[in-house]
């Protein structure tokens, strides 16, 4: 995906209030060897973009005055109540060093799992992003969790996904956490004990 921005002199509130004003939102791109530029990005094409789950972990291809360079985003803010982007942080990526990120869950199959299927059970996600580390050029835009044998009561553990080539998880103290879970209602079960206690009179 690709970004174009602008590189920004002034800073300070003010300037950043002048942007703003003026239909741009201030950035900032660091890391790697060279030094942090200030950027000033059109925020239109950047708040609708930043509604794309891909452009949250996708290498993106930033040009500033003809020249592109391969960042990240890592972290935007928003106004408290008006739909307005307020600042936004990409990271400069080396092709040849690993990277840290959120990539996002996709969940498929969940209709045709037996928990589904022959239990009516509800398949809650446990987490919806997954800590990965790799290199920038395996970076998936999303992993995906296959339901399709999921048993009521069951649940998806990391273990049980096939991450893509290259690409490991980051855990954080739990070795093998839990992605999803297959529970029956509380109501179901109830209802279908009354109904096999009157099977049995």
């Amino acid at each position: 995906m690709k970004v174009v921005a602008f590189p920004r002199k002034e800073q300070g509130s003010g300037a950043s209030r002048r942007l703003r004003n003026a239909g741009q939102t201030p950035g900032i791109i660091y890391g790697g060897t060279a030094a942090p530029v200030a950027i000033a990005l059109d925020h239109n094409a950047l708040f609708h973009a930043l509604k794309k789950e891909a452009f949250h972990s996708s290498i993106l291809d930033m040009e500033i005055e003809g020249k592109v360079e391969k960042v990240l985003l890592r972290d935007f803010q928003m106004h408290a109540f008006k739909q307005l982007v307020l600042h936004a942080d990409f990271q400069r990526v080396d092709q040849n060093q690993k990277i840290h990120v959120k990539v996002p869950l996709h969940f498929v199959n969940a209709e045709i799992s037996p928990a589904v299927k022959l239990s009516s059970a509800v398949i809650s996600h446990v987490v919806n992003e997954l800590d990965v580390s790799c290199l920038p050029g395996d970076l998936p835009e999303f992993v995906e969790v296959d339901l399709s044998n999921v048993e009521a009561g069951a649940s998806v553990h990391l273990s049980d996904i096939k991450l893509p080539n290259g690409v490991t998880a980051v855990l954080h103290g739990q070795d093998n956490p839990t992605i999803a879970t297959a529970s029956i209602p509380a109501g179901q079960v109830s209802a279908d004990d009354a109904a096999a206690e009157g099977e049995a009179k």
